[in-house]
């Protein structure tokens, strides 16, 4: 219980970092990075499908590589609002799940298995039961790395198309409530980042509820 207590207090720390962050950025205009909000106001905002599609490449290679998809999803929410935002960030999340599992698979298995050989069996374990469902809840959850995950999972025995359909579902939540965090720095801060406080926490509850209920009956190891 401790664990899920401070990792949900991690949560709502990375949610009040993002949002000091992002009207600092806004209001002072400090940044100038790639896929930070100076930039996306420079180069997204206003070139249509064209800055669409550079967001989705860019911030697929970002969380291809480890960024932060929470940040991704941040600044998508920012750039082309809740709806739009939601999209393209989930795009972009699943499409580097794509990449780094791919990775892990075909071109740099010995090295990861090598790395992460604890993980790896208790990844077998966990996904070896339904593959959809574990990584579906996994993602679900407000816990665990990203990129580690796609690494070990690429080498371990999960099916890429349960585990990549499961992710693009389960990052859905989390995508939805960071876009909307990103959105409110824009339009009604208050009343979405309160929005998206109370579904973070919703979310984090009924995601730990799940995953008793999944560890109750299936008894995975988890990574």
């Amino acid at each position: 219980m401790q664990f899920f207590n401070r990792t949900i207090l991690r949560g709502l720390a990375v949610i009040a970092v993002l949002v000091a962050v992002g009207f600092v950025l806004k209001n002072w205009g400090i940044g100038g990075g790639i896929l930070d909000e100076a930039w996306i106001d420079e180069n997204i905002r206003q070139n249509g499908a064209g800055g669409a599609t550079l967001f989705l490449v860019v911030g697929a290679l970002f969380v291809a590589v480890g960024f932060p998809r929470q940040v991704v999803s941040f600044l998508a929410g920012y750039a082309f609002g809740l709806v739009g935002g939601t999209l393209i960030a989930l795009g972009a999340t699943a499409v580097g799940c794509i990449v780094t599992f791919t990775f892990a698979r075909f071109v740099a298995r010995g090295v990861i298995a090598k790395k992460f050989s604890g993980r790896i069996a208790r990844a077998d374990a966990f996904f070896g039961r339904n593959t959809f469902a574990a990584t579906l809840l996994i993602r679900f959850l407000p816990i665990g790395n990203n990129f580690v995950t796609n690494l070990v999972a690429g080498v371990s025995k999960a099916g890429a198309v349960s585990f990549v359909t499961g992710s693009a579902l389960g990052y859905f939540p989390q995508t939805l409530i960071f876009a909307l965090l990103g959105s409110g720095i824009s339009l009604e801060p208050e009343l979405r980042i309160s929005l998206a406080v109370v579904l973070f926490l919703l979310s984090a509850a009924l995601g730990i509820y799940l995953y008793r209920r999944y560890r109750k009956e299936s008894e995975p190891s988890s990574f």
